[in-house]
């Protein structure tokens, strides 16, 4: 039974390293972005803990420099999925009747290693594979990462350790958590390395065994962490690691009787998809499967005419801009009061203008570029929809060029109705849309932040006055799932800030804290009667 009763130490958030220059992690890390920039890999699938090479191959790319090939990974066709699962379930029992202890201190390795001996090469490989700054890499691929690979064991202590009341001397209750009986299928983002890690991770941490399906686009990365979760001590088969076309997996996957759940950052439409094929082969499985899954938002700033003009500007750039906006919660969107918009458009240029846009190997530059062409295409697109449009006005940057690397200018436009489809519509780039209200009709434009985007991710209110503060928090409690209060939406910290949301943006099951790791149990309750009756017999039967 994997009952806790032994406690690993209260973990702490990994402390961010600056890069400044001449410092000696800056050194480290160009030292690592050269050898792999240098150096193209062959990048194999991984199953039952061997590399297995299909010939069906793709090609890792730099999004800011296209043209220059990373490395070259094989696809799966059926035949790899079915022997992936195959694989998932041999390894299970094994796995989930490992103690805890022992997965958990397989998972806290593994943070180490992150930390320690593999802190550059997954920086680099984020950096130069999915488009990231230094900084931004390092908050991902580094500390992220290693904070889920520390947190989450600290978490399952108290889930495993959560045991109900035996109320007399004649009995004992208790609860088996056990792990989901099948398999659990982990579909996971380009955006962010450590969404990769923890999507796999924490069903693993409570007994599963996964099949992996990394994003196309951030391959490299995920490669590298697989081959670290393996070096930590991660069994054959407990995660097997699939590159390949999302509906080549997901058909086989999905008809299989073994299916118990999804674990899935991605599209709100995929996942509804996800959501409907279940539905349809519910009668297949041997158990209902759990859907877990975080899929974007249209993330607000929302300025009460308190507002401090600077910091209110600072939240945008940063929140709009960082990263290229390809965040889950990036601020998207901003309502700004007319008291306030002039002085805070005047701020927001000034940054603008010293903001350089270029490779991520030249530290000097704060926005790189968008992750592929496709995202570049659908950025343009909207960006050039509101250079012709009546209803929008681009304020700032608008320059797009693809002829070297995916390079979008941070974008601010201006609306003039709340609907526009800038304001609706996540775009996932570096564009944010303002719409400017008159001051009188604050509570009136919290309804239609509400009411505006189907997503309910994170947002933000900016404001010095706390009566009005409290009127936001209030109007806006199912608009965001993470709510910021004078903050940027983004920037959701392991342990700190639970992350997830509602409505469109997902099933809110809120990675980075035990409400995650809950999802992956399916408990037994266990009554054992020390001294059973004799007689059926009850005392009302007297007379």
């Amino acid at each position: 039974m994997n009952n806790a009763i032994f406690r690993f130490p209260t973990p702490k958030n990994e402390p961010v390293l600056g890069y400044a220059p001449k410092s000696v992690e800056r050194q480290e890390l160009e030292r690592e972005l050269t050898r792999q920039y240098e150096t193209e890999i062959e990048i194999p699938l991984i199953i039952g803990g061997k590399e297995v090479r299909t010939g069906k191959i793709g090609k890792v790319v730099m999004p800011t420099e296209h043209k220059h090939v990373l490395a070259t990974y094989h696809q799966c066709t059926e035949k790899e999925v079915k022997m992936a699962i195959d694989a998932a379930l041999k390894a299970r029992n094994a796995w989930a009747d490992m103690p805890w202890e022992d997965r958990a201190s397989i998972i806290l390795r593994a943070g180490e290693l992150f930390a320690k001996k593999y802190r550059y090469l997954m920086n680099a490989a984020t950096m130069l594979g999915q488009g990231k700054n230094a900084f931004q890499a390092e908050i991902d691929s580094a500390c992220e990462a290693i904070d889920f690979l520390r947190f989450n064991p600290f978490y399952a202590a108290q889930v495993y350790a959560d045991q109900p009341f035996s109320p007399t001397t004649d009995c004992i209750n208790r609860v088996e958590y056990r792990p989901l009986e099948g398999f659990i299928y982990s579909i996971t983002p380009f955006n962010f390395t450590a969404i990769a890690v923890n999507l796999n991770i924490s069903p693993v941490l409570m007994g599963n065994v996964t099949v992996w399906k990394p994003a196309t686009t951030a391959i490299l990365s995920n490669y590298y962490a697989m081959k670290i979760l393996q070096e930590a001590g991660v069994p054959d088969g407990v995660i097997n690691f699939l590159p390949g076309k999302g509906t080549t997996i997901s058909d086989i996957v999905m008809q299989h009787p073994d299916f118990a759940g999804i674990h899935f950052t991605g599209s709100t439409g995929v996942f509804q998809n996800f959501w409907k094929t279940v539905g349809d082969n519910i009668a297949k499985y041997k158990t209902y499967p759990k859907l877990v899954g975080e899929t974007g938002g249209k993330d607000f700033v929302f300025a009460h005419n308190s507002a401090d003009a600077q910091e209110l500007a600072v939240s945008i750039v940063r929140g709009a801009f960082e990263y290229q906006g390809q965040k889950c919660s990036a601020a998207s969107r901003a309502y700004i009061p007319k008291s306030l918009w002039a002085e805070t458009k005047k701020n927001i240029g000034a940054m603008l203008k010293t903001i350089k846009m270029g490779d991520v190997r030249d530290f000097g530059n704060f926005v790189n570029a968008v992750i592929d062409e496709a995202s570049f295409d659908n950025i343009a697109g909207y960006i050039e929809r509101a250079k012709k449009s009546k209803d929008a006005e681009i304020i700032f940057g608008g320059k797009c060029d693809k002829s070297v690397g995916y390079f979008v200018e941070p974008t601010v436009i201006e609306v003039k109705k709340t609907d526009y489809e800038t304001m609706r519509e996540e775009i996932f780039g570096p564009v944010i849309s303002i719409y400017v209200y008159d001051d009188k009709d604050f509570e009136r434009t919290l309804e239609l932040c509400d009411q505006t985007s189907p997503y309910a991710l994170t947002g933000s209110i900016f404001s010095n006055d706390r009566y009005a503060t409290k009127i936001a928090e209030k109007a806006l409690r199912f608009a965001a799932g993470n709510f910021y209060i004078n903050d940027k939406p983004t920037g959701a910290v392991v342990g700190q800030q639970p992350f997830g949301g509602g409505r469109a943006s997902g099933t809110n099951d809120k990675a980075g804290s035990y409400l995650n790791l809950v999802r992956w149990i399916s408990p037994r309750t266990i009554k054992e009667t020390l001294i059973p009756p004799a007689d059926y017999k009850y005392p009302f039967l007297g007379k």
